[in-house]
């Protein structure tokens, strides 16, 4: 008899939420979404609550109450919880099999890192929990028995790449008789690929989140067209699968189709092809280790008329040759560096300041902010502490600059 798995989405109005609930809403006999989150798009989150009915639902604690009298006169019967305390609680619920953690940015650490020491089966999506507190959250899993599964379509190519040994063990990696030589990020190069740096300084918002191949979020957009994305991802993959970042090379491939590598010592390269649809990875996850009908669409080989490998101008894209930088000086770093560009991002979607001023805030936020080195014992308080302290720091850089 096959159980069904009692799912919570965190994330769910976004467009991994939306891809996982598509899944989920096809695939009945095998998941329960039992719990769901969003934030800013009630109305959607509504919508889902009427097609979904979960149990639990979390909300900004400031929605409560008006979000629960609106399922009351629908007559629907969920339960309400809010702010960061209600996504630990739905996170670590007896009663959730599995968490999507699709909160984007940081404020997706804290129940993330609870559902690890709760000792759930994490679908991650999320990059702050590995960005930002890579080793602790590794840990944990190890530590409380969790299971850690990639979304992102690059680092779950590379796990389905992986022997199983490697799958069930990321430290066996460092097995010889496995044979991995090298992992490879692929990267579509976003919008400006093409283009020049003077183009791409005088990037509108609209041009830059209008990625040629994937519909995402702004901000991840925005990520993808200065290739911070691509850095953040080459971070994660070095605490997924135990591998200094000196072992993962990151390749443009504008067509999408090959979302990554693995490279082996006998000269081999195994990579995992599909056409470009969040859907692929994300069933992989959720079935995992067996398979199940994505519902995306198969990849004509028929109508492949060439794939391209470009290596990336690290001038040009300088936050990749960043997040290189704040690998090699330590999480504390890593940390500084994604609080650093979100403050940045959001600075440029409001109108602050242009596209190619994100990676200058960046250096410039790792050169001049002090914080104190973490060691293995740092825990979600220390790591939040850091956070704060880049995000003020940022503020005050973005003030400048735009003032001038």
């Amino acid at each position: 008899m096959v159980m069904t798995q009692r799912i919570a989405v965190l994330g769910a109005t976004g467009s991994i939420g939306d891809s996982t609930l598509a899944i989920l809403a096809a695939q009945p006999q095998h998941y329960d979404v039992y719990a769901l989150s969003g934030f800013r798009r009630l109305d959607k989150l509504f919508d889902l609550c009427q097609q979904f009915l979960p149990r639990r639902v979390n909300v900004p604690t400031a929605a409560v109450d008006e979000f629960a009298q609106r399922l009351s006169a629908a007559g629907l019967d969920i339960a309400v919880v809010g702010g960061a305390e209600g996504l630990v609680d739905i996170a670590t619920d007896s009663q959730t099999d599995t968490v999507v953690a699709a909160i984007v940015g940081a404020a997706g650490l804290p129940s993330t890192l609870a559902a690890a020491r709760a000792g759930k089966r994490i679908l991650l999506a999320n990059k702050e929990a590995l960005v930002m507190a890579g080793q602790v959250m590794i840990n944990a899993v190890k530590t409380h028995g969790a299971t850690l599964l990639p979304l992102d379509s690059e680092h779950n190519a590379i796990f389905q790449c992986l022997p199983l040994a490697i799958q069930q063990d990321h430290t066996q990696i460092h097995q010889p008789d496995h044979g991995v030589r090298k992992l490879w990020l692929t990267a579509s190069g976003g919008p400006f690929l093409q283009q020049s740096f003077e183009q791409m300084r005088q990037a509108s918002v609209a041009e830059a989140v209008k990625h040629p191949n994937w519909s995402m979020g702004q901000k991840i957009s925005v990520d993808s067209a200065t290739m911070m994305n691509k850095g953040l991802e080459l971070i994660e993959a070095c605490h997924l699968f135990d591998l200094p970042e000196d072992k993962i090379n990151v390749v443009i491939h504008p067509q999408s189709i090959i979302h990554s590598m693995v490279e082996y010592s006998d000269g081999s390269f195994l990579a995992q092809l599909g056409s470009p649809d969040m859907k692929t990875p994300i069933a992989h996850a959720l079935s995992y280790p067996n398979r199940i009908d994505s519902g995306s669409q198969p990849l004509d080989l028929y109508a492949l008329s060439g794939l391209e490998f470009i290596e990336p101008d690290l001038q040009k894209f300088a936050c990749l040759r960043l997040a290189r930088q704040a690998m090699q000086a330590g999480t504390q770093a890593t940390i500084v560096l994604n609080a650093a560009n979100e403050i940045a991002v959001a600075a440029f979607l409001s109108g602050q300041i242009r596209l190619t001023d994100i990676a200058d805030v960046n250096e410039q936020a790792l050169t001049e902010i002090q914080v104190p080195l973490l060691n293995e014992h740092a825990d979600i308080d220390d790591i939040l502490a850091i956070d704060k302290v880049a995000r003020r720091h940022t503020d005050a850089l973005i003030k400048k600059l735009a003032s001038s």
